[in-house]
């Protein structure tokens, strides 16, 4: 079995080259309705980002959680690719959080691991 997140967009084109940004994948040709994206090392998920027709509406049912060294630098660095601040910083149980969106508003979390 093997684990692909597949998220729903209305420019694959356009987050493609935002969210291989983030997280270093290699991003792969558009075949509609799927931008592809990889993990270079083949360690992590495959990610397809999906057009759909509707926009998004409310929160995210499964959001992405990416654990940072650096809360301040990852704010900068993934708001300098298009990200926005939705909420944050904050501490939620004691792990300091921001919760960010992409482009389109989907929302993802960047969490410092308190015990690094």
């Amino acid at each position: 079995m093997k684990l692909v997140f597949v998220l729903d967009c209305a420019d694959p084109e356009g987050l493609a080259d935002f969210w291989a940004g983030i997280l270093g994948y290699r991003r792969g040709p558009f075949h509609p309705p799927y931008a592809h994206l990889v993990d270079p090392q083949d360690e992590r998920p495959e990610i397809l980002l999906q057009q759909v027709p509707e926009p998004k509406i409310t929160k995210n049912r499964m959001h992405v959680d990416l654990r940072v060294e650096d809360m301040n630098a990852e704010i900068d660095r993934v708001t300098a690719l298009g990200a926005r601040i939705v909420r944050g910083p904050f501490v939620d149980g004691g792990w300091p959080t921001t919760v960010m969106a992409d482009p389109e508003g989907n929302e993802f979390c960047l969490i410092v691991n308190p015990g690094d």
